[in-house]
């Protein structure tokens, strides 16, 4: 059973313990895009779904905003975040700078067991490319997520690892929104290529890969700003 599937049948045994399986239900759903940007979250539907008070559901609701997954809005609620094309820019950005750092950390001090993790890892993603399905497919994009997720619990930095969660599902909102082929939003084959650099213990070359990775997956969106227009306006072009 995965972490939602427990959460939603577990309730919470203590405040915080709580808030922390719904914060991750829901983060969980976002980096698998089950949850769509703009989705509203109220607190008594959040509150029934888990088993929990109000009070419980607000909290959870308002540390995911914290992290930039949900926005809460005065007199309306809490919705799924929506980011604006610069906010998009600032995400992958942000990567960029972080995931060669934890490469590096990753680097000095991983082991055979956990590059045949890794290795491992690969092996699910590339089964999953291969299945049909709305299953399979959400399966495949949690994988991809798993490997850069995986990489940062190696490096040893409980901060690092915890700041890649939010970065991770923050792209998943981006890739959701301004994503444009159907194509794995994480190329299968450059995760090969940075493991395979990680085991002839060439760093400089893995973080090469990672940032033509972190950019190929940028590439793939359509950051364009549009004009908007009025309600007539809109009908009439």
């Amino acid at each position: 059973m995965n972490s939602s599937a427990t959460a939603l049948h577990a309730p919470a045994d203590s405040t915080e313990n709580g808030s922390q399986q719904i914060r991750d239900a829901i983060r969980e759903a976002i980096v698998e895009r089950r949850l769509a940007p703009g989705t509203k979250l109220s607190e008594s539907d959040v509150g029934s779904l888990f088993n929990v008070s109000r009070t419980l559901a607000r909290a959870a609701l308002q540390a995911l905003s914290y992290e930039g997954l949900v926005s809460v809005e005065k007199n309306r609620g809490a919705f799924v975040a929506y980011p604006s094309p610069e906010e998009a820019r600032q995400i992958f950005a942000a990567r960029r700078l972080v995931e060669p750092g934890i490469l590096k950390a990753a680097a000095e001090r991983i082991t055979p067991v956990e590059l045949a993790q890794l290795r491992q890892l690969l092996l699910d993603e590339g089964r999953l490319m291969a299945e049909r399905g709305q299953s399979a497919r959400r399966a495949e994009i949690k994988a991809s997520g798993d490997f850069h997720l995986m990489l940062a619990s190696m490096s040893g930095n409980l901060v690092m690892q915890r700041f890649m969660e939010e970065l991770v599902a923050r792209s998943s909102l981006v890739i959701a929104l301004y994503g444009q082929s159907s194509a794995s939003s994480c190329g299968h084959s450059e995760h090969g290529d940075i493991v395979s650099a990680l085991e002839r213990k060439d760093v400089n070359t893995a973080c090469d890969l990672m940032l033509h990775h972190i950019a190929h997956i940028e590439a793939d969106l359509d950051l364009r700003e549009r004009k908007s227009f009025g309600l007539r306006e809109a009908f009439e072009q």
